[in-house]
C-alpha cells in the first residue's frame, strides 16, 4: 500500500466532508464583523473551525465506535449526548440550514421579482422532497455531485479570492473591538463541524480498518497526514474569505448572513458568477442533507422502534418547516445550543485523544463543563442578571470561556483526589 497516496486521498476526503455551506457563508460574516481586526478573530476561528474538528476524527483512534465515546461518563450519558449531537447536526439546525441556503443563496438571486414567501416555502417543500428521494432510494447521484462539486466550487473561491484580493474591493474599516479572538473562536461554533467530526470518525476509522489498518498508532498517523492536508484546504479558504469580508466591512450593509458571500461573489465575478456560486453551493447543500438525513434516519432507528423510512420522512418534514424561517433565523436558534454543546464536546475530545482513564477526572470535567456552560447560556444569551453576575466572578469568563478554568481544576482535583484514594 502507497502510504503517501493513501493520506493524499484521506486529506481530500477529510476536506470535503468538512467542506459546505456553512464553512462559505460564515467566514465573510467574521470579516465584516471584525473589519481590520480579522486577523485575531480569524485565529480563534481556525481553532474551532479547523483544529478541533480534527481532533475530533483523531479522538476515534482511541474508542473506535460512537457507543464508546462519553461511556466512561456513563451510557445514559453517551447515548443522551449522541442524541443531542446528531439531532443538531440534523434536523433541528444543519439539516434545514442547508435548506434556507440554497434558497437564499440559489433560488431567490434567480427569482428576485417574485414573491418571496411563496417562492421560499416552494422551493423548502421541492429541496426535501428531493432529499428524501435520494435518501430512500440511496441514489449514487450525491457521489456524482461530491465528486465533480467540490473541484468547481475550488476553481469558483481561487477565482474569487485572486481578483478580490487584487481588486477595489474596498479597505477593512477600523474597529475596536474587545473579545476578538474570542468572537472568531465561538463564531467557529457556527459551522458544526467539530459537533460532525464526532460522526466522522466512526466513518474514517471503519475506512481504514476496512483497508487492513488495525493500529490505532498507524491509524494515527495516516490520520495525522491527512488533518494537515485538509486543515491547509480549509484554512486558507477561511482566511481569505475573512480577508475579503473585511474588505467590504465599509460597504456591506446587509444583515444577513448569505448576502456578504453573494455580495462579494458578485463584487468579483459579475452577476453570472454570482449565479454559478449560487448553484454550486445549492448543489453542495443537497449533497450534505442527503447524507445528514441518513445519518440522523439511521441513528435513531437503532435506538427506537421506528424505521429508518419513518424517521427520514419525519426529519425532512420538519426541516423543510424549518427551513422557511430562513438562515439567519435558525443560526439565532442555534447559538445557545451551540453555546452547551460545543465546551462539552472539546472536553470529551480532549479526553478521549489523551486518553484519560480516570472516570473520576473523566466525569467530574464532563459535568463541570456542562454545569458552566448552561448558567453562562442563561446569563450570555438570555440575559439573566444572577447567572451573568455569576460568570462574571469566573476567570475568562468575560471572554466566553467560563467553563475553561473550573474543567481544569476540577478535572485536575478529582484526578489527584482518585489517585490518593486507590493508594
Amino acid at each position: 500500500m502507497n502510504k503517501r497516496k493513501e493520506v493524499l486521498v484521506l486529506g481530500f476526503a477529510l476536506f470535503a466532508m468538512f467542506f459546505g455551506a456553512g464553512n462559505l457563508i460564515f467566514p465573510p460574516s467574521v470579516g465584516i464583523n471584525m473589519g481590520d481586526n480579522w486577523l485575531l478573530a480569524g485565529l480563534g476561528f481556525l481553532l474551532t473551525g479547523v483544529g478541533l474538528p480534527l481532533l475530533g476524527v483523531l479522538a476515534f483512534t482511541k474508542v473506535g465506535e460512537l457507543e464508546n465515546f462519553s461511556t466512561k461518563v456513563s451510557k445514559f450519558f453517551n447515548n443522551a449526548y449522541c442524541s443531542v449531537l446528531v439531532l443538531v447536526i440534523g434536523p433541528l439546525f444543519a439539516i434545514p440550514r442547508n435548506g434556507s441556503t440554497t434558497i437564499e443563496m440559489g433560488v431567490l438571486p434567480a427569482l428576485s421579482n417574485m414573491d418571496k414567501f411563496t417562492v421560499t416555502v416552494v422551493s423548502s417543500v421541492i429541496f426535501f422532497a428531493v432529499t428524501l428521494l435520494l435518501v430512500i432510494k440511496e441514489s449514487k447521484i450525491t457521489d456524482i455531485i461530491g465528486k465533480f462539486l467540490t473541484p468547481i466550487i475550488l476553481v469558483i473561491l481561487l477565482a474569487i479570492t485572486v481578483l478580490g484580493v487584487t481588486g477595489d474591493l474596498g479597505t477593512p474599516v477600523h474597529k475596536v473591538e474587545s473579545g476578538m479572538f474570542a468572537f472568531g473562536f465561538i463564531q467557529g461554533y457556527q459551522t458544526m463541524d467539530a459537533l460532525a467530526s464526532v460522526l466522522f470518525g466512526v466513518v474514517i476509522v471503519k475506512g481504514l480498518k476496512g483497508k487492513g489498518i488495525e493500529d490505532s498508532h498507524e491509524q494515527s498517523g495516516y490520520l495525522t497526514g491527512a488533518g494537515v492536508i485538509a486543515a491547509i484546504g480549509l484554512g486558507l479558504i477561511y482566511f481569505s474569505l475573512m480577508y475579503l469580508g473585511a474588505r467590504i466591512s465599509g460597504v456591506e450593509n446587509s444583515a444577513a448572513t448569505t448576502a456578504s458571500a453573494l455580495y462579494i461573489a458578485e463584487a468579483t465575478l459579475g452577476s453570472i458568477g454570482k449565479m454559478a456560486f449560487g448553484i454550486c453551493v445549492a448543489a453542495a447543500c443537497l449533497t450534505t442533507s442527503v447524507g445528514l438525513v441518513a445519518l440522523t434516519s439511521d441513528w435513531f432507528s437503532r435506538i427506537t422502534p421506528f424505521s429508518y423510512k419513518t424517521i427520514a420522512v419525519v426529519t425532512c418534514v420538519f426541516s423543510s418547516v424549518m427551513a422557511i424561517g430562513g438562515v439567519d433565523f435558525i443560526i439565532q436558534l442555534s447559538v445557545p445550543v451551540l453555546c452547551i454543546l460545543y465546551p462539552i464536546t472539546i472536553v470529551l475530545i480532549l479526553f478521549n485523544v489523551f486518553g484519560l482513564e480516570n472516570e473520576l477526572a473523566y466525569k467530574a470535567g464532563v459535568y463541570i463543563t456542562l454545569l458552566i456552560s448552561i448558567v453562562e447560556t442563561l446569563g450570555v444569551t438570555f440575559k439573566i442578571g444572577a447567572f451573568t453576575n455569576a460568570v462574571q466572578l469566573i476567570p475568562l469568563g468575560k471572554d466566553g470561556f467560563a467553563w475553561l478554568v473550573p474543567c481544569v481544576i476540577v478535572t485536575a482535583v478529582a484526578f489527584a483526589f482518585s489517585r490518593k484514594a486507590t493508594k
